[in-house]
Parts: structure tokens; sequence; C-alpha cells
């Protein structure tokens, strides 16, 4: 669910910068629970409808001049609905075919086939949570370890890494999503020295408590990173891997492989320098990602008005 998450936090930006804005997404009832406790105003797609051009009922209905991709693939029949309303089209991490028509593409984390008008490439374009911001602090010893590997972690990666923490003689705290399902597996590995959370109302506060997290190799390393937390980090899917290394390149984490082969040497922790790996991620890692795209969204909005 990082995208979903992703795009409330451009959604919060957009409503304080004054913007009018709807979210639209495939039919999935815990998203709609979400929005609908926020009252966020949405549209429910068929993403897979690649003939109906709904796209331009939406355009039309909510008189949209600028659609933001942030879906990780986009089908170049989406892409061209969109551009033959005359409205631009910005993209963020998009492998799609859909990408190659997009007037703006900011690209953080994908490395690989990029495509698009105008590429906007680097860390400072990263969407990272605002909330961070409360709850930064340095560490300088490893007490208390947190595993948090996404809001449905497809192939149950966590209850691998909790054998493996059993096996090294350490325990954990659990983050489990919304789309978890492996809650079986996980009651019969856990022992009285792991508590598993479901569902906690902040991931970024819940941060706050830990001095080392095992994540997944998407967005939530370098969130953890930026509130100066250390991070073990696990490629749960293959584009995951180079995420994972760049990651590393800036020293708040260490990668330790593709999940169906991890290097369980990573997980010796007593060697850990969770000072320095703290500090690194805290400089590396900063929050006006969303501004950066929106002031590059503005001015592309301005050339094309007096083009």
């Amino acid at each position: 669910m990082g995208h979903f998450y992703r795009a409330l936090i451009i959604l919060e930006y957009l409503q304080k910068v004054k913007e009018r804005a709807v979210l639209v997404i495939n039919r999935d009832p815990v998203s709609i629970q979400i929005l609908d406790e926020k009252k966020i105003l949405y549209e429910i797609v068929d993403y897979s409808d690649v003939t109906g051009n709904w796209e331009r009922d939406l355009v039309c209905k909510y008189q949209v001049d600028v659609w933001l991709l942030d879906k990780f693939e986009t089908n170049v029949e989406l892409a061209r609905h969109v551009k033959n309303e005359k409205v631009i089209l910005a993209a963020i991490d998009d492998c799609g075919e859909g990408a190659s028509l997009a007037d703006l593409h900011f690209c953080t984390l994908l490395f690989q086939n990029i495509r698009g008008k105008n590429v906007y490439s680097g860390k400072e374009y990263m969407i990272l949570n605002p909330q961070i911001a409360q709850y930064k602090r340095e560490r300088s010893a490893l007490q208390k370890i947190l595993v948090t590997l996404g809001g449905s972690d497809t192939y149950g990666v966590t209850v691998k890494v909790i054998r493996i923490l059993k096996e090294k003689g350490y325990h954990a705290d659990i983050i489990i999503g919304p789309n978890f399902q492996h809650r079986k597996q996980l009651r019969q590995v856990i022992n009285d020295e792991f508590t598993v959370y479901d569902t906690v109302p902040s991931l970024i506060a819940k941060f706050y408590e830990y001095d080392l997290a095992i994540t997944g190799g998407g967005v939530t390393v370098f969130e953890a990173n930026a509130s100066g937390l250390p991070c073990i980090t696990i490629a749960s899917e293959l584009h995951e891997k180079d995420i994972a290394e760049y990651a590393q390149q800036f020293g708040g984490c260490i990668f330790a492989g593709y999940y169906k082969n991890l290097r369980k040497e990573a997980f010796d922790l007593s060697g850990l320098d969770i000072m320095t790996m703290s500090v690194n991620g805290m400089k590396s890692f900063h929050l006006n990602g969303m501004e950066n795209i929106y002031h590059k969204i503005q001015s592309y909005r301005g050339e094309e008005k007096h083009g």
C-alpha cells in the first residue's frame, strides 16, 4: 500500500497550497475506508479498462489541468487518453510504457528504463512523510528492534525474519498492515519476546521508540533513516534490490538481500555502529521532496499557459 500512503501525503501538501485534487483509485475496501474516514475526495475506476476512456470523463467532471501518476506501471492507453485532453501529465517512479508520454517524470526510486519528456532524478524529489520533523532523534545504542515489512507483506517475509532473529537470540516488535495475509504463520513462530502491532495509527510516531528497523525496500527505509532510525533492508520484489542498494550508499542502512536468499550475517547486529548510521540517515534525506515536485509542475504550468 506504499503508493496509496504516498498519495495521502501528496494530497495533504496540495491541500496546504490550496490546490483542488481528487484521488483516482482501484476498488480496494481498506483504502476506501481510510479515505472515507479522512473525508478525502476520490473516484473509483477500473484501471484494467483501457478502452472506455473514463479518463476523459474525470477531466471534464473536475476540470483537471494536471494529472499526477503514482501507480508504478502506467499503461500507454491511460497516458494517451489524458494527453488527448490537453492535460499536463506528470509521473512519479513509473516504469510503465505510459511514462513515455509524461511531460514531467520524477524519478527518485527508479533507475532503469526511465522515460518522459522532462526527467528529474535525485533524492531531492523523494516524497517523505512530513510527520518525520516531529519525531527525529539521534540513536546511540541498540536496545529496541522493529520489524515492519509493508502493509501487505505479500510473501510473508516477516515470518522469515522472525525465525532468523530467534536463531540469533534477538527479540523485536512487529508491525503488520491491513492487508497482511500471514497471521496464522506469524502466530506459530512468535513467542512472548515478540509483540505484534496491527495497523498502527502512525508508523512515523512508532519509529521514535526504536533503535533499529528491519524494513522492505521501498520508501519506508528512507522515512526511517530521515527520522534517525537505522535499518536492515530486504527486497521483497526484484525492483526493490536497486532501491535498497541505493539507500545503503548513504550509510543509514544495510541491505540484507532479496527475500529468497537473505544474507543471514546481515542480522549479526552486535557490530553495528548505530550512532553513525543514525546521523548518516538524518543528514541524507530531507522533507521538501513534494514541495520541489510542486514547484516544477507549477513552472511547467506557467510555460504551457504562455507557450
